[in-house]
């Protein structure tokens, strides 16, 4: 366990640029709190030990504002940048290399038993506000935008965005104009109704021809 929590404390270094020391990581970084946290109730919860898990859970949501249940499985490498709001459930599994930001959600749709959270891979970015939810598999490499609402699956190699999701990019073919960060992305709802009020204009100007 110390060794994947050293790899978690290394990966906000290589992606926070604000990162200036180690004493500050420790200290004031709630999102390396959370992940460190979460990996102590993560060995119990795996011992099978009764209420202390959930209870060093609820601790660093009371702590952090973020929330990780105990039971759900995320490799090393994690890393949640300024992470108030990130909300990941029981049944979540999450590959190596990923980094979550604020308001994240990666949950369920309803009352249903089983695995209900999502599966994520590996080197995946996963933007602001945006959420996962259900029991579907996200490939390696991919990038959700921010606001995104996720509801089907997306294979590898993809950026995301719009509610609900709509891929852009895939296997490195760009399928709208898109730069690979989580906040320069295309907005499809924006774009729809662009094409909307050209449409529009173009009634308009017949029908005032016709007058």
């Amino acid at each position: 366990m110390l060794e994947v929590i050293k790899k978690d404390f290394y990966a906000v270094f290589e992606r926070d640029p604000a990162a200036a020391n180690w004493l500050e990581v420790l200290l004031v970084y709630p999102g390396f709190h959370a992940v460190i946290l979460y990996r102590i109730a993560h060995w119990l919860w795996n011992k099978e030990i009764p209420f202390v898990p959930r209870i060093i859970s609820h601790l660093g949501r009371f702590l952090t504002g973020i929330e990780i249940h105990p039971g759900a499985k995320i490799g090393t490498d994690f890393f949640i940048d300024h992470g108030m709001g990130v909300v990941i459930g029981e049944t979540t599994v999450i590959g190596n290399n990923v980094t979550l930001f604020q308001g994240v959600t990666l949950g369920g749709t309803g009352k249903e038993k089983g695995k209900r959270h999502p599966t994520l891979g590996n080197n995946i970015v996963v933007g602001v506000g945006a959420k996962i939810l259900g029991n579907i598999i996200i490939g390696d490499n991919v990038k959700i935008g921010a606001n995104s609402v996720v509801l089907e699956p997306v294979s590898s190699d993809s950026t995301v965005v719009g509610v609900p999701g709509r891929v852009v990019k895939q296997g490195g073919r760009r399928l709208t104009e898109t730069m690979l960060d989580h906040v320069h992305l295309p907005d499809p709802v924006a774009d729809r109704i662009e094409r909307l009020e050209r449409e529009l204009k173009e009634i308009r100007n017949h029908m005032k021809e016709k007058k």
